[in-house]
Order: C-alpha cells, then structure tokens, then sequence
C-alpha cells in the first residue's frame, strides 16, 4: 500500500485541539486584587490585547503580568505606548489601598502618555441612588 492513512493523525490532532482549547483559559495569571464593587456597565471589547495595570494590596505594581518598580513605571509605559495603536490601559487597584496611591499612579500613567484609563470594579455594588445595595 503506498498511500499514507492520516486517519490517526487527524484523530491526534483533534484531541490535541480539545485539550489545547480547554486549559488556554487556565493559563491566566494574575495578581489577587480585591476590587471594590460598582454598579458601572463594563466597556466594549477592543481589537488589540488590553494593557492592564494592578495595584496590590501591599502597594506592588504589576504590568499585565509582570512585576515593576515604580521608578520603572513611566520608561516602560512610554515604550509600551510606542508600540500600541490605542492609549487605553485597565487599572485594577485593590480597594484596600489609599487613594493617593491611585492617584499618583494615574497621574503617572497619564505623564506616559496614556490617557484613556478604565478603572475595573467588580459589578454588582451600590447604585448611590436608594434602589441599590
């Protein structure tokens, strides 16, 4: 017989697919932020990856994934911003820290020139108009 079967390997390569398809939402990491909740709508999806910035608990800056120094901070977003097409960036304080701390970190998001910002929340929170939590 001089034909190949690609049965089996059609067979392996669904499998594989599956596999794939189920753990790729797993492989999300994030750092353990408690945002604070609120009755706000969530914002339209985008083309390109969101940026996202965490404020942890104890005060640590994460970009996406990685860990970074405040004195970092502006450099690497301005390089970023270099590179993207759109200026939006997704700050997730946890609800623990000072206000300052998220003003000051806007302000220096804004100095890199990002000035499109959504703040995340948790949905479900009080509406401030009686009718809410």
């Amino acid at each position: 017989m001089a034909e190949i079967n690609v049965t089996p390997f059609v067979d392996v390569m669904l499998v594989l697919l599956i596999i794939f398809m189920v753990a790729a939402p797993l492989l999300t990491v994030g750092v353990p932020v408690e945002l604070p909740k609120t009755a706000a709508t969530p914002l339209p999806a985008e083309d390109e990856e969101p940026l996202t910035l965490a404020i942890a608990a104890d005060g640590r800056l994460v970009l996406q994934s990685t860990e970074i120094a405040r004195d970092d901070l502006i450099p690497r977003l301005r390089a970023i911003a270099a590179e993207r097409q759109d200026d939006k960036l997704f700050l997730r304080a946890d609800g623990a820290i000072p206000y300052e701390l998220v003003m000051q970190v806007m302000g220096a998001l804004n100095a890199a020139g990002f000035r499109n910002i959504g703040l995340v929340t948790e949905s479900g929170g009080p509406t401030m108009d009686g009718r809410g939590n």
